[in-house]
């Protein structure tokens, strides 16, 4: 019996159990989230991160307003002194000659179909105004008076230098490109046409002359993003210190995603640009920057410890962060590369070129700490020991088939390599690599299929 009624004990337990503990998980998970509903407000997030992302990217000043009209009054110089602001203006013709782009999409339809007829003064500020009232300028807002005609300041976006257009109306007016830099915009001859540069003058101490000289000397898609640190404008070969703007895409699984660094993640990069470069409102934390020896006008300055009242930046983080890792890398279009040329070069990217070994396919980065020193890749260091880990990143290779866009103004970060096949020649002689001409050609045949 009591054998018996131990089976019969066994049977009855696990009957209870296949049957009641179902409903004992639904008891204990009353009130509280379940696995499917996880699921459901994860895919929820990441659809509101994607839209909330965009929009940011895309049109958020953060309060840079007060910053580039409000001290600079660069609106002023936007409008001319016919139109209430000083100088001649700047014209749509002038503006897209600086690298400004315009989004068709954007385009009121009675100004479009005026443009289509050539009846738009291409030439006159006022027509500027036009499209600065639609929000047709990428990467560039405009806030008027109330009625609704004087420009009274003027902010400015992520997209203005990570943002450009298919050029599919013309060149520089076509459908937003976001992500993709934006070689030909002459950040540093915009700056120069504002009325009052006091605050760089301030900041930097020196003359407007000197401020002018810098920023002058960046040209077409160059930015320097750390002469507010150290305020160094200039190479000790006389060269400008400013750097190529980076693609704002492929970045997912990415690490250490500046030119140099490791500065931090790419939330990091976005509090720093959008409160100490662009100027916005907000909070940003970084005491390296009290390094009085080697950044002496962020020392002085305190931007490791920028606390403004308002903060319009660190709560559009999270939002913008998942929007730019979304951004894919443009895939090469049909011919833009040797199909069984390439096919032989990534044996050699992988093997004898020995580019695979930092740059590791998928992410053609190193996974981890992809930094090196300046004597590994065999160029100056100029440029690395302005950043804290005095390294250079291994650059992801990305989208190398064009060079009319994304790569245009050359290759590393300060675009010294105006060709791969410039690039490939460097690592032969540097590494040793000893690569026939044909070698050399199918390895850049498959770069550029990347």
């Amino acid at each position: 019996m009591p054998l018996r009624f131990n089976r019969t004990a066994t049977i009855f337990a696990l009957f209870l159990s296949s049957t009641l503990i179902p409903a004992a998980a639904q008891m204990s998970a009353k009130g509280k989230t379940s696995g499917k509903d996880f699921d459901n407000a994860a895919a929820e997030q990441a659809k509101r991160y994607l839209e909330e992302g965009r929009e940011t990217f895309r049109f958020d000043t953060f309060g840079s307003e007060d910053f580039w009209g409000g001290k600079l009054k660069l609106h002023e110089a936007v409008a001319g002194e016919k139109l209430g602001g000083k100088g001649p203006g700047l014209s749509p013709e002038k503006a897209l000659e600086l690298g400004l782009k315009v989004d068709v999409n954007a385009i009121p339809t009675d100004v479009a179909e005026a443009l289509n007829k050539g009846e738009v003064d291409l030439a006159g500020p006022a027509s500027t105004l036009v499209l600065l009232r639609a929000n047709a300028v990428v990467g560039v807002t405009g806030f008027f008076a109330e009625d609704g005609k004087t420009l009274t300041s003027v902010g400015i976006q992520c997209a203005v230098c990570h943002s450009t257009v298919d050029d599919a109306y013309a060149p520089g007016i076509g459908h937003r490109l976001d992500g993709w830099p934006n070689r030909d915009l002459n950040i540093g001859a915009i700056v120069a046409l504002a009325p009052d540069l006091t605050a760089f003058t301030e900041m930097l101490q020196i003359s407007e002359a000197e401020v002018k000289k810098a920023v002058e000397a960046w040209g077409p898609g160059k930015f320097d993003a750390e002469l507010n640190l150290d305020g160094k404008a200039f190479r000790p070969d006389g060269k400008t210190a400013a750097t190529l703007n980076p693609p704002a895409f492929g970045l997912a699984g990415v690490n250490n995603h500046t030119w140099t660094g490791a500065w931090g993640t790419v939330s990091y990069w976005n509090a720093y640009v959008g409160n100490l470069e662009m100027h916005g409102k907000g909070v940003f934390y970084d005491p390296r920057l009290d390094d009085a020896e080697k950044y002496p006008v962020a020392a002085r300055t305190k931007q490791g410890h920028k606390q403004d009242k308002q903060d319009r930046i660190t709560a559009k983080l999270p939002a913008l962060h998942f929007y730019q890792l979304s951004l894919p890398t443009p895939k090469p279009p049909e011919g833009a590369f040797d199909s069984a040329a390439a096919e032989k070069g990534e044996a050699l990217f992988n093997d004898k070129a020995k580019c695979g070994t930092c740059h590791v396919p998928p992410l053609f980065t190193e996974p981890g700490w992809n930094l090196h020193t300046a004597d590994e890749i065999g160029i100056d260091d100029f440029q690395a020991m302005r950043s804290p880990d005095e390294r250079y990143r291994t650059a992801s290779l990305r989208a190398l088939w064009d060079i009319e866009k994304i790569h245009k103004g050359g290759f590393y970060h300060d675009g010294r390599f105006a060709t791969l096949n410039d690039v490939v020649k460097h690592y032969d002689g540097h590494l040793r690599l000893d690569l026939t001409d044909q070698e050399k050609s199918d390895l850049i045949e498959y770069l550029k299929s990347i």
